[in-house]
């Protein structure tokens, strides 16, 4: 099945689309670069609180051989300080393993003798191993760790108290994002809209004169401009043809063509009428000479003088051709009155008599030859004709 070909879009359609599509462009540029911009603030400040966090964890740089302050100390205890956010992950570093690992939670939490006094989760395996393939270069490092805990910015540090690995969830950051990047949807989906209706509108608007333009030249298009004397008055109005605008160039062009066209319509009407004026004077100057002809011609032949076979053939093909072009006359006289020619009739004729002239015009150009005939009938018109031939020839 051959497929439909597209239709094309209207100068409308497409204005618009392209309209949107530039808007639509533009807003995702602009949204990317600010989704962009926020997440790194974002992260900027998240690290800010990580490396606080960090040195709150491991405390100032350890001094050689001197005393230990977090000896006595709950490794994990920085997880409960105040300004930690739920969620805040740490782990313990010896000989490059996590020997412990926890992260604080909102379900309050007891602890007993040198327990702690706030609530911790331990992480599993996994999450440990996890952990463990953070580089340790000192700097911040997003990490995905299993079991549902998420997104988290972690960070090696060292100090007084040991090698600590501190971390704190994205939980808040994504969220941020999301929200963001969802509203920035909503909004440039509304824009969008928006500027679709607004945009057809005033494109509709603007297109306006166009489509006067349009009108006049459809108006024009449905003149019959093949004949007969044209009344061609019809122009593009002069607001709509201000050379100034695209419109009103198109206007200014087409005011220019219907000029012409009036002008060349204009010239051949004159031609036309001249042309009629003529044929009209010249068929009135020939119906007198051949009524003239034909008069002497039927005079010539009735008269008392005894005529020959081959004279008297010649005064009748005299007569016919006389007539034949009286009726020539006739219907030029009719077309120069009427400007048009008579109806075509049809109806059978017979070639016959037609065949008998012929061979009789021949016979007179050259008598010295015999002619024949074969005819499937003999008319009253056939045997005279073949009468007056028969001195050069057979008629049959």
């Amino acid at each position: 099945m051959p497929l439909r070909p597209r239709r094309p879009w209207s100068l409308r359609t497409r204005l618009v689309v392209s309209a949107v599509a530039l808007i639509a462009v533009v807003a995702a540029v602009i949204g990317t670069v600010t989704t962009i911009a926020y997440r790194s603030y974002l992260y900027d400040r998240a690290d800010e609180q990580l490396t606080a966090l960090a040195q709150r964890a491991a405390g100032p740089p350890a001094v050689p051989f001197g005393p230990d302050p977090g000896r006595d100390r709950e490794p994990l205890a920085f997880l409960g300080t105040p300004g930690s956010p739920i969620g805040t992950l740490g782990a313990v570093v010896d000989g490059g393993e996590v020997t412990e690992a926890g992260y604080s939670t909102e379900v309050p939490g007891s602890g007993t003798g040198d327990g702690p006094r706030f609530p911790v989760e331990e992480l599993d395996a996994a999450q440990e191993s996890a952990l463990a393939d953070v580089p340790r270069d000192g700097r911040a490092h997003t990490v995905e760790l299993p079991g549902g805990l998420g997104s988290y910015r972690v960070v090696y540090a060292e100090g007084v108290h040991g090698t600590f690995l501190t971390g704190i969830p994205l939980t808040e950051v994504e969220s941020a994002l999301s929200t963001l990047v969802l509203v920035e949807l909503s909004l440039t989906g509304a824009s969008l809209a928006a500027a679709s209706l607004a945009g057809t509108v005033l494109v509709r608007i603007a297109l306006r004169p166009l489509r006067r333009v349009a009108a006049t030249a459809s108006q024009v298009a449905r003149l019959p401009l093949h004949s007969g004397e044209v009344a061609l008055h019809q122009r593009v109005p002069e607001a709509e043809a201000d050379p100034r605008t695209e419109v009103g160039q198109v206007g200014a062009a087409l005011n220019r063509m219907l000029d012409h066209v009036h002008a060349a319509l204009d010239a051949r009407q004159q031609s036309e009428t001249r042309v009629r004026r003529f044929v009209a004077d010249a068929s009135h100057e020939l119906r007198t000479p051949l009524a003239s002809i034909r008069g002497y011609a039927e005079l010539t032949r009735r008269g008392r003088e005894e005529c020959g076979p081959d004279t008297r053939h010649a005064l009748g093909r005299i007569e016919s051709e006389a007539t034949r072009m009286t009726g020539l006359v006739e219907d030029l006289l009719l077309l120069a009155r009427l400007d048009a020619g008579r109806p075509l009739s049809y109806e059978s004729t017979d070639l016959v008599p037609l065949v008998v002239d012929a061979v009789g015009d021949a016979r007179a150009a050259g008598p010295d030859h015999h002619w024949r005939l074969e005819l499937p009938g003999e008319t009253e018109e056939t045997e005279e004709t073949g009468e007056a031939g028969g001195a050069g020839g057979v008629a049959g």
